[in-house]
């Protein structure tokens, strides 16, 4: 069985919006409730709270006064919301996230319903008192849907997340194609090196276009009193600017991944430190404005589903002091140097390009040592530092010089 995810917009009228409005308060309430107790009885007993456990104290609370109004929300949303902070505390005890943060009503609310949403003709049905909702459904919704996400985005406009289970599994990995690797960057987002020449795709500045109808806004909610209906209504253009930015970021890397995916086999990418570089004040927007982790993301689960492989190297693999045709180490190689000559054997070299080289030949080398257990002919670069480089697929046992000769030619 294989998971797919659909995202619609969804349409409610004034008074669905209304009970939406009172499942979201009573879902972050609860979420808050919830973690507040987990933290004081760890606190007070060096232990955590179980799924059971928590959910044993929502009768209790719906019955108490002062807190009887959780009785207006159906039931299953409170239990996914437990259900959703717990497996929060085994993403961070497990390194995969940060720890669990209490939610703000003026940022994104979304619950959960885990069972009962139907689809009827361009609407979602949903259980209790929400009902039937319009839907722009632009895509088929296919298999046994699971679990079904209502989110508000902070300008106002509903989502419907909805997951489904489709009988069939995904392809499984073949490592018989094209070789490509990436190097990510800021001035060009992304530069592809092939094996025969390198292809360099701009970066597109979505927030500098946009920085200043930002700015306008921004200086207009600054002055609007706190608490007033009209600081709310410039929060919300301001929260609109954002999502504009966001889509046509997501959009370009959707159009940007999927090009790509389809017309190679094997795509090798360096794990890149992005919270570490965000540090760095004077690039800290234009890194996260770049979208570098959500690219990723979105080869991953393309290459994935086609059967394909993704390669991701060792963050400290050197990809731009190597020199790609002798391997001669530079020592140092500051972000001002653009070109660079290798003193070893004097070839010269564009600073990206080169590294999308070495990152392609590092990626041939780990898919010719797992398939195989010996060292791929060319694929001599090793990483100096840091932890080990892995596979985001483990790919199927291939014999290297089948690899090379595809993907050099």
């Amino acid at each position: 069985m294989q998971h797919q995810a659909v995202k619609v917009r969804l349409y409610p009228t004034t008074e669905q919006q209304e009970i939406l409005a009172q499942h979201f308060g009573c879902s972050r309430w609860w979420w808050n409730h919830a973690l507040n107790l987990c933290i004081e009885t760890y606190q007070l007993t060096g232990k955590g709270l179980s799924q059971s456990a928590l959910n044993a104290f929502l009768p209790k609370l719906k019955k108490q006064e002062g807190t009887e109004w959780l009785s207006d929300c159906y039931s299953q949303v409170l239990q996914a919301t437990t259900l959703n902070l717990v497996t929060a505390y085994r993403n961070f005890f497990e390194g995969r996230a940060r720890y669990p943060r209490f939610k703000a009503k003026k940022n994104r609310q979304s619950i959960q319903y885990p069972q009962s949403v139907r689809v009827i003709d361009d609407c979602l049905k949903f259980p209790g008192r929400v009902g039937i909702v319009k839907a722009k459904i632009h895509r088929p919704i296919e298999g046994t849907i699971k679990t079904v996400t209502v989110s508000m985005t902070p300008s106002g406009r509903y989502f419907a997340s909805v997951l489904t289970e489709v009988e069939g599994d995904n392809p499984p990995s073949n490592t018989d194609g094209n070789v490509i690797g990436i190097d990510l960057g800021l001035k060009d987002f992304a530069i592809v090196n092939d094996g025969v020449k390198t292809s360099k795709f701009a970066n597109p500045k979505h927030l500098a276009k946009h920085e200043r109808n930002l700015k306008r806004k921004q200086r207009k909610l600054d002055r609007k009193e706190k608490g007033s209906k009209s600081r709310d209504k410039a929060r919300k253009l301001v929260a609109r600017v954002h999502e504009r930015v966001l889509n046509v970021r997501q959009d370009y890397l959707h159009k940007l991944s999927r090009k790509l995916v389809d017309e190679n086999q094997i795509i090798v990418v360096e794990s890149l430190n992005t919270l570490g570089m965000v540090r760095n004040h004077k690039l800290a927007a234009s890194i996260s404005d770049v979208g570098w982790g959500m690219f990723v993301n979105f080869l991953s689960y393309k290459l994935e589903f086609e059967g394909k492989v993704l390669v991701e190297i060792d963050r400290w693999f050197p990809s731009s002091k190597l020199c790609s045709n002798c391997h001669y180490q530079v020592k140092e190689m500051p972000l001002e140097v653009r070109e660079w000559t290798c003193p070893s054997c004097g070839t010269h070299h564009d600073r990206d390009g080169n590294a999308s080289a070495n990152i392609r030949a590092e990626g041939i080398r780990i898919l010719s040592v797992s398939g195989t257990g010996t060292a791929a002919d060319g694929g001599e670069v090793r990483p100096k530092l840091g932890r080990k480089s892995k596979l985001r697929h483990s790919p199927a046992k291939s014999e290297a010089h089948a690899v090379l000769k595809v993907s050099d030619g």
